[in-house]
Order: structure tokens, then C-alpha cells, then sequence
């Protein structure tokens, strides 16, 4: 299930990370512009010109005067501080950048004010510029922070939860950031790139994102070298495996802000199906045929051909339909608990992220609309139906 991510990368947890560090830290500065070690680390990330002997004399100015580094750089010339006109300009534009942020953080939940900062502060063109393994790792990470970001506000507005701004998102994450500190020697999950498990054997391996353009990646373009090398590389994740390995896929994942459909990587095909024990799925690689209308396994040698792309939006998560509040005219409930917006007491549904349930209770009309749902694994949960993610199923 998807969620807040929590990950580990030998021994690093997913918010030790650099990349994600200095994004919580333009997070905690727009929260809190008081916050000295968020102001200096990103001060100058991405670069924009402030040296180290201007970041020095407002610390010393804000040391001298009892007063933030933020106090400083909003009237420098009150506490004695002049610079040169270009460096005047980039301390400026910081101060503008920072402080246009904090005007959007409260009308703006944790997604949208998150995402609009990570694209207006240069972070993602900085991890963007080339297409080292260094910068395709940060580019993920920093893909996922906006993944649990956007999962972290539905989940709550879902819920009828109000609190889902990037104050809020901070107070959680603050609990996950907790866990680094933990010492607990049982006997835990490892996450690692497949280059880092080289030369290591597990007695249960997960390989997840078996999907085109993932992995394979997409970056390989048509070079039949790179995409040997990255079969290669999935026999590496496959033979890390001492007793059972997993192969997972996503039909539909939430990238770059909006949500995609996916198609079963090529290597899948590649495995004799004698070797593989399948779940009661309509894959069509088991009956031999092509994984994709779209894509032909054929000729490799000729170069790697792209599914076409279909996207959604993301308001309407994965495959599971949103069921929306009826009109007062129709559809709303009456004290009995008949019917809101199509789903009746009585019925059983499927949730994206709780499962199977029955539906208990409704009440409410309109937007307020909610419906009390016992579930077989997360038990009963009151859900807000206007921001409801389910299916009826019976």
C-alpha cells in the first residue's frame, strides 16, 4: 500500500536522504522562517550566487542583534549589513521566493504548495540537468516525497480530515523521522537499488516497478546495448533471491504529477513460464502473446519501441471509481440509511487502500455525505464519500 514513504537505502532512511533533506527543509522554512539550519542549507541550493562570506555576515549580524537570520535578510541596512547590488539582487530574490510561499501555504494543501515549490525553487531542474545514476536515484526520491505528499492529503480529505496542509504534512513526517534513531536489531525489510545488492543474497527478494519505461528504464532510448545492460541487471535482482522472488507491477502510477497507465515490462516474457507460479490474472504473457497491443517483443535487435501513453487524472486514483455525493433532489439518505450516491447499507465495496468492507451506516447529504464501513483488515472506518475511493462489488 501506497503511503507516507519510509524507506531504507543501506542503512539510510528515505528522509536522511540529501535531496529529500534539503526539500523538508524549504518546507520548514516557509512553516517556520526561524528556523536556522533550514535557512542555511538552503540558501544557496540550488545556486544562486549568496557565498559563504555573505551567509557569514548574516550570521554574525543576526549573533550581534539577538534577532533570525530571516530578520536579517528581510532589512539588512536596519541591522548595519551592506553587500554589493548583485549581491543585494540574489538575497532579494530569496526573500521573495521564500516569502511568496508562505503566502500560498495556507490557502494551498501539502500537494499542491509541495509540488509548487519544488518546481519554482530550481530543486527539480537541478536533479534534472543530467542523466547520471546519482541524478535518476534523486529524481525518484524526490518523485516518491511528492507521491506521499499527494496520497498523505487524499488519505485525510478521504477521512474528513481538515488538516491537510504542509504544517500538517511536517508534524507526520516528523513522526517518521523519529524511527532513524531506532536501534531495534530484528530482523527488518531492506530497500536497495539492484546495483547495490550485487554480490548479496536475501531468502525473499521483491522486485517491484516490472513495468515499461521503469525497467527497462525509459531513459535507454533505442540503444540495444543499454537495454541488454538493463536485462542484466534483472538477472542480477532475480538471482538475489535463496528460496522465493516477487515480481510485481503497477497498472497505473502517479509520476510527475499526473497519473499513468503501465504495461508489464518485456523482461516478464523473457522468463520460461515453467519457472513462475502466477496468480489467477488476465496476463497475456502466459498464454505467449504480446504483453501490450501497443508493443511488439519482436527483433530486439532493431531497438526498444514505447507503448503508447495513456493518462488520467489524478482525481480519479488507479483503477477504482470515485463515487461522488447525490444531489439533495436525489439519492441522499434518509434516517433508515436507503441509498447516498448509489451505495446502500448492505453493500460490499472495495477500497484502494482498506480492502474488502461492508457498508454499516450512512448519513449525512451532499457534501457531508459519510458512510461507516467495517472491514475485513482495517476494521470500521467512517468515510467521507465525496472524497470516498471505492467500488460497490456486491
Amino acid at each position: 500500500k501506497r503511503g507516507m514513504p519510509y524507506r531504507i537505502y543501506g542503512g539510510l532512511s528515505f528522509y536522511q536522504r540529501k535531496e529529500i533533506k534539503d526539500v523538508i527543509s524549504y518546507f520548514r522554512l516557509i512553516i517556520n522562517p526561524n528556523d536556522e539550519e533550514a535557512f542555511k542549507r538552503i540558501i544557496n541550493y540550488p545556486a544562486r550566487g549568496i557565498g559563504d562570506t555573505t551567509v557569514g555576515k548574516i550570521i554574525a549580524a543576526a549573533t550581534t542583534h539577538n534577532v533570525s537570520l530571516w530578520t536579517i535578510l528581510c532589512e539588512p541596512l536596519t541591522y548595519g549589513l551592506t553587500f554589493t547590488k548583485g549581491t543585494t539582487g540574489k538575497l532579494q530574490g530569496f526573500h521573495e521566493l521564500i516569502s511568496g510561499f508562505m503566502a500560498c501555504a495556507a490557502d494551498k494543501n501539502a500537494y499542491e504548495i509541495g509540488s509548487d515549490i519544488i518546481r519554482r525553487s530550481g530543486i527539480i531542474n537541478d536533479v534534472c540537468q543530467d542523466n547520471s545514476p546519482e541524478n535518476l536515484s534523486r529524481r525518484e526520491n524526490i518523485e516518491e516525497l511528492v507521491n506521499g505528499m499527494s496520497d498523505f492529503c487524499a488519505r485525510r480529505q478521504e477521512e474528513g480530515n481538515p488538516d491537510i496542509f504542509l504544517a500538517d504534512f511536517l508534524s507526520e513526517v516528523s513522526l517518521l523521522t523519529d524511527q532513524d534513531s531506532d536501534k531495534n536489531d530484528d530482523e527488518k525489510i531492506t530497500l536497495m537499488t539492484v546495483h547495490s545488492a550485487k554480490g548479496l543474497e536475501f531468502k525473499n527478494v521483491f522486485v517491484v516497478g516490472m513495468e515499461e519505461n521503469l525497467f527497462p528504464s525509459a531513459m535507454i532510448g533505442e540503444s540495444v546495448r543499454a537495454l541488454e545492460e538493463e536485462r542484466r541487471l534483472f538477472y542480477v535482482a532475480i538471482t538475489r533471491a535463496e528460496e522465493h522472488c516477487f515480481l510485481s507491477y503497477a497498472k497505473t502510477r502517479f509520476r510527475f504529477g499526473k497519473m499513468e497507465f503501465g504495461s508489464p515490462s518485456r523482461f516478464l516474457k523473457d522468463i520460461d513460464v515453467r519457472f513462475l507460479h502466477l496468480p489467477n490474472t488476465n496476463l497475456s504473457f502466459r498464454m505467449g502473446e504480446d504483453v501490450h497491443n501497443d508493443f511488439s517483443y519482436k527483433k530486439r535487435e532493431e531497438g526498444m519501441m514505447r507503448p503508447k501513453q495513456q493518462v488520467i487524472s489524478p482525481a480519479v486514483p488507479r483503477n477504482l471509481k470515485r463515487v461522488m455525493p447525490a444531489s439533495d433532489s436525489a439519492g441522499t439518505t434518509s434516517q433508515s440509511g436507503v441509498s447516498i450516491s448509489g451505495v446502500m447499507e448492505g453493500q460490499l465495496i472495495e477500497h484502494e487502500r482498506f480492502g474488502i468492507g461492508e457498508v454499516l451506516k450512512m448519513e449525512g447529504e451532499g457534501d457531508n455525505a459519510k458512510a461507516t464501513i467495517r472491514f475485513k483488515n482495517a476494521g470500521d472506518k467512517q468515510l467521507l464519500l465525496r472524497f470516498a475511493r471505492f467500488k460497490v462489488i456486491g
